[in-house]
């Protein structure tokens, strides 16, 4: 396939731009619609998530139409082109030419490259997502994209100065962390911030399940079509359970606490998950966050089939405690509270919020930073446990570590080893 790059001309680019030179002046003067009714969307990543997305963007808004895809793999795009035209709610609303959709690793630049788009979802592996958001920033296009943002330090600095980037331009960006925009957590957080709870001096969160699918490798796989397409078990490209799934509950401990921790300590380990399928990754982990305020969070996620399963965030106040999981929202204290009122799917929501923001209806939102900062939480936590060390919040800021491969092509990829505490080193 065409398109082949590899890190160091990515690198050379990244040097060379500043913030401000990600701007493209055709579209400077902000992200006001155009004049016409349709909001046309692009979807670079047609897995699961990503068709998910585009379902919930074209439930979300009656303008909204899906015009373009983007994957890394013609199959995977043709499911999703196919499920999309194939629902009766959405069939008059999805309209493809089949000269805007591409594949390999270079189809999010030709994407990009359609000018009457009006915002993409990001729904690739997290491990292209700093390199794909500075893309579509630079291209003028709003933005929504799956958490995590990045993998690794030097995927979070580039999506901050994209992030801020955006702001310039008055691009509209909202990230899948979607409890940010579901009610029951809106109305349960308008009570923490309006100290009903007192002073938060203890939190605990939780994503303890099952076991999730694996990929077997067929022969015809290179190394790295097959981490690609088994993607959730190599960090390069998940970041780890800890970041890929428990991202949500973190951030939501970060938006209870005003912003993120100051250092964590955790363990874990690979204790069940140990076949040569699963990767480089850990099937659980236990982290205690400390913030600015001396407060901690026990932070804890597992993906082991037969034990005990457990999602949701713990808040403890002076005043009172809460329990929050999707849909639900209690206090128990000095200012009981039970949510009980409708539930939107916040999944829709977010992209109803985001049409808003990008034809000025309703509040500009730019989520960059904020789910940025929740992702290197969790990036830390798992710095902290891979090499068994306290990692504090401005070393994870600053850490060189960057999981990127040589090279972004269908060819021979090692597998990194599995890491052990007190041998790998923290970078």
């Amino acid at each position: 396939m065409a398109g082949n790059w590899n890190r160091r001309d990515v690198m050379k680019a990244g040097a060379a731009l500043g913030a401000s030179s990600l701007i493209s002046p055709a579209f400077a003067a902000g992200a006001v619609r155009r004049g016409n009714d349709e909001i046309r969307v692009g979807v670079i990543g047609c897995g699961g998530r990503g068709t998910g997305a585009a379902a919930n963007a074209i439930a979300a808004h009656p303008s909204t139409k899906v015009v373009a895809l983007a994957d890394l793999f013609e199959d995977r795009l043709n499911s999703s082109k196919g499920y999309l035209q194939d629902r009766e709610d959405a069939a008059e609303r999805v309209s493809i030419d089949p000269a805007h959709c591409f594949t390999g690793f270079d189809a999010y630049k030709k994407l990009l490259a359609i000018d009457d788009i009006d915002y993409v979802i990001l729904a690739t592996p997290p491990g292209f997502r700093p390199i794909h958001f500075e893309a579509a920033i630079r291209a003028g296009k709003n933005v929504f994209m799956e958490k995590p943002v990045a993998v690794d330090p030097a995927g979070i600095r580039k999506v901050i100065a994209a992030g801020e980037s955006a702001k310039e331009q008055h691009l509209s960006v909202v990230a899948g962390t979607q409890r940010r925009h579901e009610d029951s957590y809106l109305a349960l957080m308008e009570r923490v911030q309006n100290g009903e709870l007192g002073d938060i001096v203890a939190a605990q969160c939780y994503w303890n399940q099952g076991g999730l699918w694996v990929h077997d490798r067929k022969p015809e796989y290179t190394d790295m079509e097959w981490q690609c397409r088994n993607w959730l078990y190599f960090c390069w490209l998940s970041g780890d359970h800890l970041c890929e799934q428990h991202i949500h509950n973190i951030d939501v401990v970060n938006w209870a606490k005003g912003g993120p921790p100051v250092k964590a300590t955790g363990m874990g380990g690979r204790q069940v998950r140990t076949s040569e399928k699963y990767g480089n990754i850990f099937d659980h982990f236990a982290i205690e966050f400390e913030y600015a305020d001396g407060s901690s969070c026990m932070s804890m996620c597992r993906q082991i089939d037969g034990c005990a399963g457990r999602v949701e965030e713990v808040l403890r106040g002076t005043k009172g405690t809460s329990v929050s999981r999707p849909g639900f929202a209690v206090v128990e204290g000095q200012n009981s509270w039970r949510f009980t009122d409708e539930n939107r799917n916040p999944y829709e929501v977010e992209h109803a919020d985001l049409v808003a923001s990008i034809t000025g209806t309703g509040s500009y939102l730019n989520e960059a930073k904020r789910v940025a900062e929740s992702t290197l939480t969790a990036i830390m936590g798992r710095m902290s446990t891979y090499t068994g060390k306290q990692v504090t919040w401005d070393f994870a800021m600053e850490s060189s570590l960057d999981l990127s491969p040589a090279s972004y092509d269908f060819g021979d990829l090692p597998v990194g080893p599995v890491p052990s505490p007190g041998s790998t080193p923290l970078v």
